[in-house]
Formats: C-alpha cells, structure tokens, sequence
C-alpha cells in the first residue's frame, strides 16, 4: 500500500514538473507563432493523445458501470463546449499575458485558482471554511509583492493572468459539476477540441501563422501539447486514483514553483527578494486553502 501511495506521488510530481516547465514552452514557443494559434494546434495534439483512451473504451457512456449519474448526449456536448469555452478563455489570457510577464510570475498567478474556486463556489451556494479566506489573504498580500512595483504599478501581463485564474477557477468548478457524470477521458476530449477550434478560428481573424514559424515553434508546441495537455493530464487522472487528497494538493501546487525554476534556468529570469517572498506567500496560501478543506472533511468522517 505504501508503495502505491509512493508511486502515486512521484506521479503526480512528474505531472507538477511537466505542467511547471510548460509555462517556458509557451514563452518560447511565442517566438515564432502568435498565442492563439499556439493554443490552436497544442490542444489538438492534446486531443490526439487522448483519442487512444476514447478507441478504447468504444465511446460508450458507462456512468452505469462507475456508478455515475446518466447524462444524455445533448447535456454532454454542451458540458464539453461549455468546459472548452472557459479553457479557451483562460488559455487565452494565460498566452497573451505570458507574452508580456515572466514563466514565474505566470506560474504563480494562474495558480491562485485553487485559492478563487471556493471563492466563487459562494455564489453556487457552496460552503466555504476558514482556511479558504486565510488562504485568499495570503494570496492577496503575496500577490501585491509578487506583481506591484515600488511606484504602484503592475505589469500588463500580471493583470492578464490574474483575469485568467478567475476563468480557470470557473473552468475547476464546471468540470465539478459534469466529471460525476461523464467519462473523464471523454470529458477532456470534448472541451480540448472545442478549445482548439475556439483557437483556431481565433488565429484565422487575428494572426498570420505560416508553416515555417509552425516547423520553427514545433518543440514548443510538442511538449505543450504531447507533455503538458495529453500526458500529464493523463497521469493526474492515474495517480490520484491512489493518492491521498493531501498530497495531491501539495504536489500539484509545486506546479509555480516549476514555473519560477524552468524560468530561471532556461529564459535567465531573476525574481528579487521581495517578489520571491511573494511567491512563498501565494504558495503558502494556496496550500492552506487546499489543506484545511482536507483536514476539515477528515474531522467530520472520524465523526
């Protein structure tokens, strides 16, 4: 058993890793492409990964067989372009933004999602717990070291990926409300290539995307799409069938911290004193919200 749970970490640290470098494939990757097109063929590569899993499963709805509640075809497509709609959105402004801030700053920045769903899950009249607003306090002060400057100005691309957590946060809970009904794999196919096309079109009105800039960018866009969106979403749906929920949120939130190392080795970014104390204070707060919900949801079982 404790092999399992030490297999499923390192995972799920794997998954962290892949997803942290990510951030400088899609700065580099903006060299020769611009973002929506990146975006465009990315999460088709993404889709292609996953076409495997749906071959195999026969694209059959088996909610019966796991136990899910049934979703007819009309409520899943809709669910797909729905969930595709929010990741496109949030894709979006990640990539733009990413082209105006640094891998780091992205990293940590998308990352205060996880400290916004239970936020926004007021309004779906969801419970929240103290942890959740100690958490958004110290996201919120770590924040304003990480991204505003001395003269009380923030970057262009700060401002981006912080409009895009909220959109990722919005994404989490859609994807709460349609993964007890649907087919995890399926779930991913549908809402990746309604991303895609979103993307696609996108690019056809606002870009000139040639084959050559597409050949130059290809690395990029390999392990954006292959790595980043096929396998390592693939792995996060393995290994947290073992893990423990505590340690997910740990090892999955290391995913900044990948992102501000990627970026300073690859792209030579520097974070000064007070951004890499900002950091440590939105890493602080996103565990703290994650942890607490664990902790609070333990107590109330051993009751």
């Amino acid at each position: 058993m404790q092999t399992t749970a030490l297999k499923s970490d390192g995972i799920l640290l794997l998954t962290a890793i892949i997803w942290g470098f990510a951030f400088v494939a899609q700065r580099v990757g903006m060299e020769y492409v611009g973002p929506f097109a990146f975006n465009g063929v990315r999460f088709a590569l993404g889709c292609l990964v996953l076409l495997p899993f749906l071959v195999k499963s026969g694209f059959r709805n088996d909610s019966r067989r796991i136990n899910k509640k049934p979703i007819n075809v009309r409520t899943a497509i809709f669910g797909g372009l729905l969930a595709g709609l929010a990741l496109f959105i949030g894709a979006s402004l990640q990539q733009v933004g990413l082209v105006y801030t640094t891998a780091g700053n992205a990293g940590f920045i998308t990352g205060l999602y996880v400290v916004i769903v239970p936020v926004l899950g007021l309004f779906l009249r969801q419970r929240t717990n103290t942890g959740t607003w100690l958490g958004v306090g110290l996201a919120t002060i770590g924040m304003y070291f990480l991204s505003v400057t001395e003269h009380f100005s923030v970057a262009y691309g700060d401002v981006l990926e912080l409009i895009g957590a909220f959109f990722w946060a919005g994404h989490v809970l859609i994807i709460g409300w349609l993964s007890p009904r649907m087919e995890s794999f399926k779930l991913a196919f549908l809402q990746y290539a309604a991303c895609s096309l979103l993307s696609l079109v996108t690019s056809a009105f606002f870009e000139v995307t040639t084959l050559n800039a597409l050949v130059l960018a290809a690395i990029p866009i390999f392990y954006g799409g292959i790595l980043s969106v096929g396998i390592a979403y693939t792995l996060q749906v393995i290994a947290q069938k073992k893990a423990h929920p505590a340690h997910a949120a740990i090892l999955l939130s290391l995913e900044a911290v990948f992102a501000a190392l990627g970026g300073w080795i690859l792209l030579k970014e520097v974070l000064l004193a007070r951004q890499i104390a900002g950091c440590a204070l939105m890493l602080a707060g996103m565990l703290v919200s994650q942890l607490w919900r664990f902790a609070d949801a333990m107590a109330k079982d051993e009751m």
